[in-house]
């Protein structure tokens, strides 16, 4: 593949922007990360993040898959992008940049802990972006390391979405901040129960591109310490976001944590509660009302 650099590093972040000619085929990426985890191949760990900044320009929507991605995530066809789709648009450039060899953690195997995207307007279906991608803040958890992926979705030079994926590599250093370990919060009340199928990782991995097989094969799953295939979480996300379509402004900027697995086969609860900045909301298992995703709209 070809790249160029658009030369001088960026002097407030030091990142040398790198300017790809088209997005990146994330099957091979993901096959870079499995064969770079297999003992004796695996290159030197940077101590940082790669100070580097990954650019595609020209990056149209494909109606056909933003159809199917509606359909998978239960949104309603619209002329606007619904507000998770630019993170699956750009998601190759980030997957790129998490399965260089250099970078502080290994793929396989982080968990994905926590989301953030920022919607400064509506995006068309029409429009073009050019993807970002970045990361940055690689700091330490009581379980491992964790790092932010940043990626920045731009119409005509102008930042229009932000997303922030937060990711945890399990180690046994730590020294960070702990989780809470108190008492487990009631669950909300539920205003509607979803049965998610297996179907849903196998769907959700077709629309995405995210192929981890900890969502799509039950032996994958049972390799990463899971007794049977788990969701993903960027697709619980994107669900319960569909579930709010109508009560959300032009603008807004919605984050999630992600706690425990939504397991294959499983019924789960949703429950949205106004807030003074907007909404609140959450997905709890229908049974144990275990929490699987906190998030809040504002």
């Amino acid at each position: 593949m070809t790249e160029f650099t658009t030369g001088t590093p960026e002097p407030a972040t030091a990142r040398t922007t790198v300017e790809l000619p088209r997005m990146p085929a994330a099957g091979a990426l993901y096959r870079r990360a499995l064969v770079g985890a297999l003992p004796g191949t695996g290159g030197r760990r940077a101590p940082q993040p790669p100070a580097v900044r990954l650019s595609v320009a020209d990056v149209p929507v494909d109606l056909d898959h933003l159809a199917d991605y509606d359909r998978v995530c239960g949104f309603r066809l619209a002329d606007r992008l619904p507000a998770t789709y630019p993170h699956v648009m750009g998601f190759p450039l980030a997957l790129r940049l998490m399965t260089a060899p250099e970078f502080p953690v290994p793929l396989t195997g982080v968990v994905h802990v926590a989301n953030r995207i920022t919607v400064h307007r509506p995006i068309r279906t029409d429009e073009t972006l050019e993807f970002t991608a970045y990361a940055e803040n690689l700091r330490p958890h009581d379980r491992g390391r964790q790092l932010d992926v940043v990626l920045v979705g731009s119409v005509g030079g102008v930042e229009v979405w932000r997303g922030v994926s937060t990711y945890l590599s399990r180690e046994r250093r730590g020294g960070g901040d702990r989780r809470d370990r108190g008492e487990r919060p009631a669950a909300p009340a539920a205003s509607a129960s979803w049965r998610v199928t297996p179907r849903v990782g196998t769907d959700y991995a077709r629309v995405s591109g995210d192929h981890n097989p900890i969502h799509t094969s039950r032996l994958g799953a049972r390799l990463f310490g899971f007794p049977r295939p788990i969701a993903h979480g960027m697709w619980s996300k994107a669900r319960c976001l569909a579930a709010l379509a109508n009560r959300l402004p032009d603008a807004f900027t919605v984050e999630v944590a992600f706690k425990l697995p939504v397991p294959l086969p499983g019924t789960v609860a949703f429950s949205a509660t106004p807030a003074d900045s907007g909404w609140e909301f959450a997905l709890h298992d229908a049974r144990s009302a275990r929490p699987h995703l906190a998030g809040s709209v504002g």
